[in-house]
């Protein structure tokens, strides 16, 4: 007896050791699918990902990301972490009552960044600045990851253009506060535009899979206009200061509308053209909580809007269950 246990753990240990030959080939093969990246990245040893508290000398990056095949984000870390809980439920998997998922990030005190089997949840606070900072670090996290081809999506709330309180947004093209199709981005006191195109297919695969009988809601596609800030970026007779009149807002926000842009928000510009520039295969998914042809102020109760900012959490579910099973 003896002698079978000892030559059986013999055949595990081979059988382990072959396994972990065969993975480590696997992991060898493996290439990023991230494209037109800095240069000097081979040259940090490590790279530290400061906004995220990561860094490619503690962190097994291939072993720990190396699976995740979809990257959401938002604006608050309350809203991710809600999220990730979510879509844990609707992809399948399971967290024991007495555990709680882990905010990897957390001591960063920047962005929450929590993973749920193949799905990253991040938060990005608000505007182009903020979301760039974790974009650039996201997108390294996921190339140093060996991720393959994975797939960004931004949900949030916008103000809508024409359209329903509660529809979903899905943006078509980006558009930034002088109504060019383009993300600014000044280097070396030079302005260089940045194109702000998202993918086509996938905006329109995320729009059939609402089912507006069912779901009591419409998904629609359309351009956004990603404003720099919240009040006279976007129009608004509420903000501290205001210099137009009631007349002029509303002939802006016509001529939006006579262009193709069914909704505002602010930070689309900046992730349309960071996700491009890396062939990463991204959408922006946004709920509008109000009709700006109609008003300024939110004045929809908060349950009503809980609500409606589950919907795009609720179509990226289906995408999600399509792609993985």
């Amino acid at each position: 007896k003896a002698m079978v246990k000892a030559q059986n753990k013999r055949i595990d240990m081979l059988i382990k050791h072959v396994k972990e030959g065969c993975a480590a080939d696997e992991d060898k093969e493996k290439e990023s699918t991230i494209q037109n990246l800095s240069p000097y990245l081979p040259c940090l040893c490590p790279d530290v990902l400061f906004h995220l508290n990561l860094d490619t000398a503690t962190t097994a990056f291939p072993k720990v990301f190396g699976d995740v095949r979809f990257v959401c984000l938002g604006g608050t870390a309350h809203r991710m972490e809600a999220f990730a809980y979510f879509i844990m439920r609707e992809i399948g998997l399971k967290l024991s009552t007495s555990a709680k998922l882990k905010d990897l990030s957390e001591d960063g005190h920047r962005y929450a960044l929590f993973k749920v089997g193949p799905v990253l949840c991040a938060s990005h606070g608000i505007g182009c600045p903020s979301i760039s900072i974790l974009l650039h670090e996201l997108i390294k996290l996921v190339h140093h990851a060996k991720c393959q081809n994975p797939i960004f999506i931004r949900l949030g709330t916008c103000g809508g253009i024409g359209v329903e309180p509660g529809t979903v947004v899905i943006t078509s093209e980006a558009i930034d506060g002088q109504l060019r199709a383009a993300h600014e981005v000044v280097v070396h006191g030079q302005a260089q535009l940045r194109p702000t195109q998202l993918d086509a297919e996938l905006a329109e695969e995320l729009k059939t899979l609402c089912k507006p009988g069912k779901d009591g809601f419409v998904a629609v596609v359309g351009k956004t206009l990603c404003a720099n800030d919240f009040y006279e970026g976007q129009s608004r007779l509420d903000g501290a200061f205001c210099d137009y009149t009631p007349a002029k807002k509303l002939e802006f926000l016509q001529r939006l509308s006579e262009l193709g842009v069914t909704n505002i928000e602010m930070e689309s510009t900046a992730f349309a053209a960071l996700t491009a520039q890396a062939n990463i295969k991204s959408a922006v998914m946004c709920v509008a909580i109000l009709n700006r042809l109609e008003g300024d102020q939110i004045t929809t109760p908060l349950d009503t809007l809980h609500q409606w900012d589950m919907r795009p959490q609720m179509l990226v579910a289906r995408y999600m269950r399509r792609v993985l099973y």
